[in-house]
């Protein structure tokens, strides 16, 4: 089954390109044009890949960000900026962005980062079935294949980007990582463009808040001062 890419894009020459392009792709492509409508088909039509403008009408893209990550922390978000600020990227970064483009932008670009979020998705083999894979540590699991994480039973809301950080720390458990990895890694952000490494602290701050108390009053990410992080579990 095609994936459904929801645009939400002001120009109508933009959107208008970048629904065919994405259609000649093979994918099922919904649209909106300002962010109240963006918001509701997010939340209504369930895509599997957001693309969301900064700068819309009625409703801003953080706006929109920030209102569809309370309601749904699992999907990819692209977020699409004409500014190329460090401001305005580490902001959606820390409303749960999982990937930017600045314009102008190459579609060829555009398209090879939506196929990298969406095949960090799980994927079912012929016979529908998941290969199973689970992370366990203290009175938390971690599973790897429908991206559920559980504390005392009790699904805990990580974010697309927040799972995929724990993810990538837990199957490292010892080794000390460094922020700048993490971005190239996690956001697949190149550190010499000017992205801070706040971006990480923040997420690695949501992690831990989220599943702070019972069993993992002990810590299970550790700061390496002046490096990054480690995973002790």
């Amino acid at each position: 089954m095609a994936a459904r890419i929801l645009i939400v894009e002001d120009e109508p020459g933009l959107l208008e390109g970048l629904q065919h392009n994405f259609q000649f792709e093979g994918y099922e492509v919904v649209t909106a044009a300002n962010g109240k409508d963006g918001l509701k088909s997010a939340l209504k039509d369930k895509p599997d890949l957001v693309v969301l403008d900064l700068m819309l009408p009625e409703k801003s893209g953080f706006d929109v960000l920030k209102e569809f990550r309370e309601r749904n922390a699992a999907t990819p978000v692209l977020i699409l900026t004409a500014r190329n600020f460090e401001a305005d990227i580490v902001k959606g970064f820390d409303l749960g962005a999982d990937d930017y483009v600045t314009k102008p932008f190459s579609v060829a670009e555009l398209l090879a980062r939506v196929r990298a979020l969406l095949k960090r998705a799980p994927q079912a083999d012929e016979s529908g079935t998941q290969t199973p894979g689970t992370l366990t540590f203290g009175d938390v699991v971690m599973d790897l294949t429908n991206r559920e994480v559980k504390k005392d039973n009790q699904l805990i809301q990580l974010s697309f980007k927040e799972f995929e950080l724990l993810k990538y720390l837990a199957l490292r458990r010892g080794r000390t990582i460094s922020r700048d990895e993490l971005l190239e890694e996690i956001w697949g952000v190149d550190v010499e463009a000017g992205v801070t490494t706040r971006t990480v602290d923040t997420h690695i701050a949501n992690i831990r808040g989220k599943l702070a108390g019972g069993e993992l009053d002990r810590p299970f990410i550790v700061t390496v001062h002046k490096v990054g992080y480690k995973f002790v579990g």
